[in-house]
């Protein structure tokens, strides 16, 4: 519910604002078009907008920071070493990522996705004949029900 509430209704109206009061015709990007085009209909509303993208950066930078913990947890174990070293690491990279360009952190975070891609493909290529022979296996049962082949028990419990 919060992603299609987040993705298709408050993006959209946001777009629909944008596009109704012309700022995306100015200059700048992201929230300062937003915040200009809200600003033409309510002069206030800046603050509240600023308000809510710092507290949507920070439980993303929680969540984010779960997961990825998490991950380290799944791959190394529960070991206190380890997950502090994550939590450092972690520490670091927010601080790096706000003194960097927006530019260099898009990149960043396009190639860490990139990186995590790679095995998922990889083993998506290693377990295609799994895949295909349960795919088989699924339609053939798909025919015999249609067709009224199967013969489906029913046990009262």
């Amino acid at each position: 519910l919060g992603p299609f509430i987040d993705t298709v209704i408050i993006c959209t109206m946001t777009a629909l604002v944008i596009i109704i009061t012309g700022t995306y015709q100015g200059e700048g990007g992201g929230i300062e078009i937003t915040s200009a085009a809200f600003a033409t209909v309510i002069t206030w509303f800046p603050i509240v907008l600023s308000i809510a993208v710092i507290l949507f950066a920070f439980s993303t930078m929680i969540s984010w920071s779960y997961y990825g913990e998490q991950g380290v947890v799944y791959l190394f174990g529960r070991k206190k070493g380890v997950i502090l070293a994550y939590q450092i690491v972690f520490c670091l990279c927010i601080v790096v990522g706000s003194a960097a360009t927006l530019g260099n952190v898009l990149r960043l975070s396009d190639a860490m996705i990139f990186a995590m891609v790679m095995p998922n493909l990889l083993g998506m290529y290693l377990l295609l004949p799994v895949v295909k022979k349960e795919l088989v296996s699924y339609l053939d049962h798909v025919k015999a029900v249609r067709c009224g082949s199967v013969t489906v028990e029913r046990t009262m419990g």
